[in-house]
């Protein structure tokens, strides 16, 4: 019942509320027609520039592996490849036995951002917009998944690729990786919601020195700032390429061992701090806690008497 009544709640709140998004995440997006935007309009002319993958692996550890796949641009996000992002995104939203997901880069580094080939095309400032209302409503809607997400960077993560790590709950990086907002040598700022949520990580000082500077992030300043939030170690030859994939299962899974319903709600109620303002975030915590309470790991806890472990 009480389920019931916080859908019924939900739907009749606005696009806007986060509080909507925990049921209904395929309308979380920012921007919609109301703004301009036509999803189907920008799909179709992104579609027109091919190249490399989003691949989606989901493990039934309920752990995903997201893969940007185009090796031979330094897994640069081709137009395609950002259509193929959303719909990755819109497969994790509907996964109800996830709890984690990973984003790494193929072939030991991480995403080098937009494909010039495809910037050069839709150059024009009204393209342009729309590839940002795009990729702020896919990066948004991945941050917001009800899954832990955790960024593994390994070689360099620049532009677009910088964003994507923010769009993630957390970051590892690999010892010699590094982590660049180049978007001023470009002439550019960040257009993928990138620098609102990288002011949200480092803080405002920080965030400026990182943009306005250009600076490359190693894992020692990544970790004395707060963007990175552990390092893993570059494996040896015995260990092979998939050492670094497994130290990140093995960080991620201190944080979703459990029931996924408990490590979905965990995340949702950490979103809406995040995101709302504290009155909004208290209520959405009350109607989350009531679909948890009582449910099966609830009560198989009361009964191995757990809570002191």
């Amino acid at each position: 019942m009480v389920l019931c009544a916080l859908r019924r709640r939900l739907l009749r709140s606005s696009c806007a509320s986060w509080a909507r998004l925990l049921q209904r995440p395929s309308s979380g997006c920012v921007y919609s027609g109301v703004h301009g935007f036509q999803q189907e309009e920008i799909t179709e002319k992104l579609r027109a520039f091919p190249g490399g993958s989003v691949d989606l692996h989901q493990q039934e550890s309920g752990i995903a592996v997201l893969t940007i796949n185009h090796p031979s641009r330094m897994n640069a996000f081709s137009g395609s490849m950002m259509v193929e992002l959303e719909e990755r995104v819109s497969q994790l939203e509907s996964w109800m036995d996830g709890k984690g997901v990973i984003v790494r880069g193929a072939d030991g580094t991480f995403c080098s951002g937009s494909d010039l080939t495809a910037v050069r095309a839709i150059s024009n400032p009204q393209d342009g917009m729309k590839m940002c209302m795009f990729m702020q409503n896919a990066l948004t809607r991945l941050l917001r998944l009800p899954l832990i997400s955790v960024a593994l960077v390994e070689g360099r993560a620049l532009g677009g690729g910088a964003e994507l790590t923010t769009a993630c709950d957390f970051r590892l990086m690999a010892s010699g990786s590094v982590i660049q907002f180049v978007h001023k040598h470009m002439g550019l700022v960040p257009g993928w919601g990138g620098a609102a949520r990288l002011t949200r990580i480092v803080g405002g000082q920080n965030a400026l020195k990182l943009l306005g500077g250009a600076l490359k992030v190693d894992s020692g300043l990544g970790l004395r700032i707060g963007l990175a939030d552990g390092v893993v170690e570059a494996p040896g030859a015995a260990e092979g390429a998939g050492a670094a994939l497994r130290q990140a299962e093995n960080w991620l899974s201190h944080y979703t061992g459990g029931a996924a319903p408990v490590i979905r709600a965990v995340k949702k109620v950490v979103s809406s701090g995040r995101e709302l303002p504290l009155s909004e975030a208290l209520r959405t915590e009350k109607e989350v806690f009531g679909t948890v309470w009582g449910g099966q790991a609830n009560l198989q806890a009361l009964a191995s008497k757990s809570k002191h472990r």
